[in-house]
């Protein structure tokens, strides 16, 4: 056994658990998938898709990150994290065998058993893919539950897109269509050039039975509905990742409040019926 595998789990409160950091794997510059697994006596690791978790690095400080791996697979947690402040740089430069709390999973999750029989519809623009994911790995291993699978993902640059093998992997597979784009492509870009919204003209679809997912800066997000509403689909059949400052995950501090809602109690996945009166206040 080596040195890093006996290290023992570290006393925690009783709200948080203990998980080993197994593999930290560099997506872009800036951003580092991260793995995590629990003990064997501790049979963690299970989600719904779009779910969150609450991370503590030790001696640095509790933060909300969604979960982005495969909900299937026990015992271990995957997040994709970006580099952007003194947490979240501290989680991104923990080593194998480190330890790392974990609260929860909290949140709603994607309509994933509503969707079914339908074709799916997922829009993400940068870092907003990871949440989505569980999802597409779900859809992708209960195949026969859905019609038609869309993904359209934008990003700033080519270095800046998540997954990109698997975004190849996925698109060459039965009934799936995965189109990128990105804001600046340079000289040696071969794929689209655009905001994610100018993918819907090589898209059909089917508006009645459509369910559409998504993820991305709230900009983002109220251009690609105007697009689905233009094309006829339902209010009720869009869903939406919302994201806000938590901190505690469970309504109580009232950092995440946007309008009657908590983020972290009443989300992160809210139905677009819900969030339409507050999507268009900016600032809010």
């Amino acid at each position: 056994m080596s040195v890093v595998a006996a290290v023992a789990a570290p006393a925690l409160p009783p709200n948080l658990v203990p998980m080993r950091v197994s593999s930290l794997v560099k997506e872009t510059h800036d951003t580092f998938t991260l793995t995590l697994e629990s003990p064997p006596d501790e049979g963690l690791g299970r989600f719904s898709p779009g779910q969150f978790t609450m991370l503590y690095v030790f001696g640095v400080g509790e933060l909300p990150i969604s979960i982005s791996g495969d909900p299937d697979e026990g015992g271990r947690l995957v997040y994709t994290v970006r580099s952007v402040g003194k947490a979240t740089n501290a989680l991104v430069n923990c080593q194998p065998g480190q330890w790392v709390g974990v609260r929860g999973p909290f949140g709603t999750s994607w309509p994933l058993e509503q969707a079914r029989g339908n074709d799916v519809l997922i829009v993400a623009g940068g870092i907003g893919l990871a949440p989505l994911r569980p999802a597409i790995h779900h859809m992708l291993r209960h195949r026969d539950d859905y019609v038609r699978l869309i993904l359209l993902y934008g990003a700033r640059s080519p270095k800046d897109l998540l997954y990109r093998k698997q975004l190849s992997e996925w698109g060459r597979l039965p009934d799936t269509q995965v189109l990128s784009t990105v804001d600046y492509g340079g000289v040696n870009w071969r794929g689209y050039v655009g905001v994610v919204t100018t993918l819907f003209r090589y898209v059909r679809l089917h508006p009645g039975r459509t369910t559409a997912m998504i993820c991305g800066p709230e900009i983002m997000m109220r251009y690609v509905i105007r697009e689905l509403e233009k094309r006829g689909l339902p209010e009720s059949d869009i869903y939406l990742s919302m994201e806000r400052n938590m901190k505690c995950a469970v309504g109580f501090c009232g950092h995440c409040q946007l309008g009657p809602y908590f983020v972290c109690k009443d989300g992160p996945i809210f139905p677009y019926t819900k969030m339409r009166p507050w999507l268009e206040k900016h600032e809010l």
